[in-house]
C-alpha cells in the first residue's frame, strides 16, 4: 500500500488494519503529514497543524493496539481535521478572522469533546470565510483556499465541490456549543470519506449534552451495510423549478437517478413548489436578525480587521429597519415545508443536486452584482447553491454525496434530503447509491492530480 492509498483510507478500513496490526496510526499520520506538506502550499486549506502531537497520539495508540490488555476506543488512531469555527480547548479558533487570530479557547465543543474522547487524533485545522459568512473560503485572516480538483475553482461547498461525504443531521442530533446550539439554520456534521464513516463519526457525537439543551434526547440506530432499495420511493428535482443549473450538473444528478432506478427505487420527478422569492427573503431575513449580525457588533471597534463580505453583509443588515425579520424568516420556512412536506410524505427520500455550479471561482465575490449562470444574472451569494432550502428547513437529515466530475475536473454531487428526523432512512439510500457507484477515491484516476 502507497503512502497515497493510506491518505485516502476510510476510517472503517484503517481501524480493522488496525486491529489486524497490518498498518499503524503511526503510518497513516506520517503519510498524511508528508502529503500536506506538498500540496498544502498551494491548496491552502490549513490553519494550524499539529503534526508533533498527533505523532505522540498515533504512537499512543499504536501502543494500544500492540496491547492485549488495553481494549481500543472506536476511533483508536483515527485522524481528523477540524474546522477553524469548532473551539478546541487549548488551542485557538479563529473563525476565519484577524479579530479572533489570538483566541485560545479554554474548553471544546460537544462534538469534538466527544471525537477526542474516542481516540481520535486531531492533526490539522481548515480553513473557514470569515464567521462562516460566504459560500466560498477566502479571508484576511487565512488568504484563499483553492480546489485540489481545479486550482481556480473555490473549496466550498465542499462535501459536493471536494467530492466527498457531508451529512447535514437535523438541528439537536448533534449538540453544539453556545449560541451556535440554539441557531436553527446551522447543522454541524461529519464530513468523510464514506457514508459508512459518517454513520460512525454519528453515532460517537449524537445524542444529548448537559451544555446544549436543544440536544435531542432520542437515540437512532444507523444502518451498516448497504441493502436492497426495492421499493424505496425516491422523489427528485433538478431545479426546485426556478434554479439555473450547469450543463454538468444536470447531467450527472440524471445519471445518479438512473443509478437510483437501476437499484430497483421507484423515481418520480416532483415540483417543490418553490421560488426564488421564497428562500431569498427567508435568508435576507435570517442574517439581518441572526446569522449575519455579528458583522454589525464587530464593525463597531474591529472593523479595520474584517474581510470585504463581512464588512458588506454589516451595511446591508445597518439598512434594514424591521425588528421582526426573523420571524418572517421562520414563516417563510414554513410555507415552503408546506410543499416539500407533502412529497417527503409520498415518498422515502427526496434527491437533488447540492449546488447547482460544480464550483464557483477561488475568490468568487458573494456581494458580486454581475454573477451570471449560464449567461443569466444570479444571487453571488446563494444563487449556486442549494443547500441552504435545507439548512432552513432544519429537521430534515440530508446526506451529500459525489455524482460525478465536470468538464472542469471538479466533482459534482447530489443531496438525498429525508422526511424529519428520518436519519437511517437517508443512510440506508446513500449506503446503497455509493456500493454501487463503487466509491469514492478508490483510484488514482478519481484523486485530484497534484
Amino acid at each position: 500500500m502507497t503512502d497515497d492509498d493510506l491518505c485516502y483510507l476510510t476510517a472503517k478500513d484503517a481501524l480493522k488494519l488496525f486491529r489486524a496490526r497490518k498498518i499503524s496510526p503511526v503510518d497513516i499520520i506520517k503519510a498524511q503529514i508528508a502529503r500536506s506538506e506538498v500540496i498544502n502550499p498551494a491548496i491552502n486549506c490549513f490553519t494550524d497543524r499539529y503534526f508533533e502531537e498527533a505523532l505522540d497520539q498515533a504512537k499512543a495508540a499504536e501502543a494500544v493496539y500492540a496491547s492485549r490488555s488495553e481494549r481500543p476506543r472506536p476511533l483508536e488512531g483515527v485522524s481528523l481535521a477540524v474546522k477553524d469555527a469548532q473551539r478546541l480547548k487549548g488551542k485557538r479558533t479563529t473563525h476565519g478572522s484577524l479579530i479572533f487570530i489570538d483566541n485560545i479557547e479554554d474548553h471544546s465543543d460537544p462534538m469534538i469533546e466527544r471525537l477526542s474522547s474516542a481516540g481520535a487524533v486531531i492533526h490539522v485545522r481548515t480553513t473557514t470565510p470569515e464567521f462562516c459568512l460566504s459560500g466560498v473560503c477566502h479571508s484576511r485572516a487565512w488568504g484563499t483556499t483553492h480546489n485540489p480538483f481545479n486550482m481556480d475553482g473555490s473549496i466550498r461547498i465542499p462535501s459536493s465541490a471536494c467530492g466527498t461525504v457531508g451529512f447535514k443531521p437535523p438541528h439537536g442530533r448533534n449538540p453544539d456549543g453556545a449560541p451556535n446550539c440554539f441557531d436553527r439554520y446551522n447543522h454541524c456534521g461529519p464530513m468523510t470519506r464514506s457514508v459508512l464513516d459518517a454513520a460512525l463519526m454519528q453515532s460517537i457525537t449524537a445524542g444529548p449534552h448537559p451544555l446544549d439543551h436543544d440536544s435531542l434526547r432520542a437515540t437512532i440506530e444507523l444502518p451498516e451495510r448497504a441493502g436492497s432499495l426495492g421499493g424505496l420511493k425516491v422523489a427528485y428535482s433538478i431545479d426546485f423549478d426556478y434554479v439555473n443549473v450547469d450543463a454538468d450538473v444536470r447531467r450527472n444528478t440524471l445519471k445518479a437517478v438512473d443509478l437510483f432506478r437501476s437499484l430497483g427505487a421507484e423515481l418520480r420527478e416532483v415540483s417543490p413548489g418553490w421560488s426564488c422569492d421564497v428562500e431569498a427573503n427567508a435568508l435576507h431575513w435570517y442574517n439581518t436578525m441572526d446569522f449575519g449580525r455579528q458583522t454589525v457588533w464587530w464593525k463597531k471597534t474591529h472593523g479595520h480587521l474584517m474581510t470585504d463580505y463581512a464588512l458588506k453583509m454589516a451595511a446591508a443588515i445597518e439598512k434594514t429597519t424591521g425588528i421582526d425579520d426573523v420571524h418572517k424568516a421562520w414563516a417563510e420556512a414554513h410555507h415552503m415545508y408546506q410543499t416539500l412536506g407533502p412529497v417527503l410524505e409520498a415518498n422515502d427520500v427526496f434527491i437533488c443536486p447540492t449546488l447547482n455550479l460544480p464550483a464557483v471561482h477561488a475568490d468568487h465575490d458573494p456581494w458580486d452584482p454581475d454573477f451570471h449562470i449560464n449567461g443569466i444574472k444570479a444571487d453571488g451569494e446563494y444563487g449556486w447553491v442549494m443547500t441552504h432550502q435545507f439548512n432552513m428547513l432544519h429537521n430534515c437529515p440530508v446526506m451529500a454525496v459525489p455524482s460525478g466530475f465536470a468538464a472542469s475536473g471538479v466533482p459534482t454531487g447530489i443531496q438525498i434530503v429525508g422526511r424529519t428526523f428520518d436519519d437511517a432512512t437517508v443512510f440506508k439510500a446513500a449506503l446503497a447509491y455509493e456500493k454501487a457507484a463503487g466509491g469514492w477515491f478508490t483510484d488514482e484516476k478519481s484523486r485530484p492530480k497534484m
